[in-house]
């Protein structure tokens, strides 16, 4: 009996066998339990008859006076055993009241199906076993590809992404790169790197990354990213993974590079992206020699890049459509572009021309498998005074142009479009390009010498 005592009750039994002992008084009993003395008067005379039981409530082990008939609960329980075998609580109950009109609380109707077997509550069900999944049979047949975020430099520079290209049936990691960013463009350039390096492989595994997988239900779009398109366009295969446990492989691989890898590039003494990216190479050749196995079948399932360079350029780059307006012209990440308004271009008004936006930061435009021609208004640049303008255009530039002042002037700020890609990765390579020749990035500020050699 005692063992099935709340602490409250054996606290009760405590303080009264007191007063019986004549430990403490009646008085000092009804205050010690918020009681009135004659109440605990009565507990004395009752614990003196029938003992510590006679302290417990009557009603213990008596139904509630408002519980459910049992002829209900049985009906109900048949009515799911029928029709509801497969079905949660939660939706059992909306079926009972949506179709027989038999309201009941959900708590309630939960307890009798886990009683009746019907339903297994969370805790008590067995944890879910992953199963290891065998390497693929050849090398090249699968890349594990995913972003580990980490304090890589230890605090010597701002925290960044390294971009990790593992292969599934030898664990040789094929390509790593940092980044500042887990970007749409990041993967491009990393891709790129690998697909000149090894070649294309037959697929690519994943996580759910919004630069791989289209996370809205809802979005209008064609169900494909950019990072998906570029790869459609090469003919590679990109499989997104349902778990983080089945790409286990990559998942163990990060864990080991940020313990290794931290380390030697401590002892290195690289403190950047860029010095780092440099060294990689040679990480990724002793990583290889120490920890990759040999395939079970010893077939190269990579397959020769058979795409020119120019074609890579516009593969690995951002695409968006746009519409060409009557003056052959468009709006694109708040950068109006003007098409050289030639014999041949004056067919294209209301056309729908495809913009290449690419990870070095150029620009092309493309109609069918024509480059064209155009000129830049960047409305985000200071407006050159002096630049000139078609009459034909002169409209909608000043359209443009005024929109944007509007917008300037209520907002104060300027700032790129939301929706354009993330720029990191073209900012570190037109960095990496001014350090080289800042001609090549700013051509119209050169001024040539005028000098004579002497």
């Amino acid at each position: 009996m005692l063992l099935t005592m709340t602490e409250n009750e054996l606290s009760r039994i405590k303080v009264i066998q007191d007063v019986c002992d004549k430990q403490i008084t009646g008085v000092e009993a009804a205050r010690r339990l918020n009681l009135s003395c004659r109440q605990v008067s009565r507990l004395v005379k009752r614990f003196t008859q029938f003992g510590a039981s006679g302290l417990l409530s009557q009603q213990r082990g008596v139904p509630s006076n408002h519980r459910y008939d049992d002829n209900l609960r049985l009906r109900i329980l048949n009515l799911i055993h029928e029709y509801y075998s497969d079905f949660g609580p939660t939706l059992a109950r909306e079926k009972l009241i949506e179709r027989h009109g038999i309201k009941i609380g959900l708590e309630t109707l939960r307890q009798w199906m886990i009683a009746d077997g019907l339903w297994v509550p969370h805790f008590k069900r067995k944890p879910r076993v992953y199963q290891p999944r065998h390497r693929r049979d050849c090398y090249g047949e699968l890349i594990q590809i995913d972003g580990s975020h980490h304090d890589w430099f230890e605090g010597r520079s701002n925290k960044c992404c390294l971009l990790v290209f593992i292969d599934d049936a030898t664990g040789k990691l094929m390509n790593l790169r940092f980044s500042e960013t887990e970007s749409a463009f990041d993967y491009m350039v990393a891709t790129r790197e690998y697909v000149e390096h090894h070649g294309k492989p037959t697929a690519f595994y994943s996580d759910r990354h919004a630069v791989f997988h289209v996370n809205k239900r809802d979005a209008k779009t064609n169900r494909i990213t950019q990072f998906g398109r570029v790869l459609h366009d090469l003919n590679i295969e990109l499989i997104c993974a349902n778990s983080s446990q089945a790409k286990g492989r990559v998942e163990h691989a990060n864990k080991t590079l940020q313990d290794r890898l931290v380390k030697e590039m401590r002892l290195q003494h690289i403190d950047n992206i860029e010095q780092a990216n440099a060294w990689l190479p040679d990480f990724i050749t002793d990583f290889n020699q120490r920890f990759a196995k040999a395939a079970q079948y010893p077939k190269d399932m990579h397959r020769p890049l058979r795409e020119s360079t120019d074609e890579l350029h516009d593969i690995f780059a951002w695409q968006e459509p746009r519409k060409l307006s009557k003056s052959l012209t468009f709006q694109y990440d708040k950068v109006i572009y003007l098409i050289d308004p030639t014999e041949e271009n004056q067919r294209l008004v209301h056309q729908v021309v495809n913009v290449l936006d690419r990870p070095d930061g150029t620009i092309a435009i493309q109609y069918g498998n024509r480059k064209l021609e155009f000129k830049v208004f960047d409305k985000l640049e200071d407006v050159d005074q002096g630049q000139v303008v078609d009459n034909k255009r002169l409209g909608a530039v000043l359209k443009f142009a005024q929109a944007k002042q509007q917008q300037y002037d209520q907002q104060q700020t300027r700032s790129r479009s939301k929706k354009a890609p993330k720029r990191t990765a073209q900012q570190r390579a037109i960095r990496q390009l001014e350090a080289i020749n800042p001609v090549l990035v700013h051509p119209e500020q050169f001024k040539p010498s005028t000098r004579k050699k002497p």
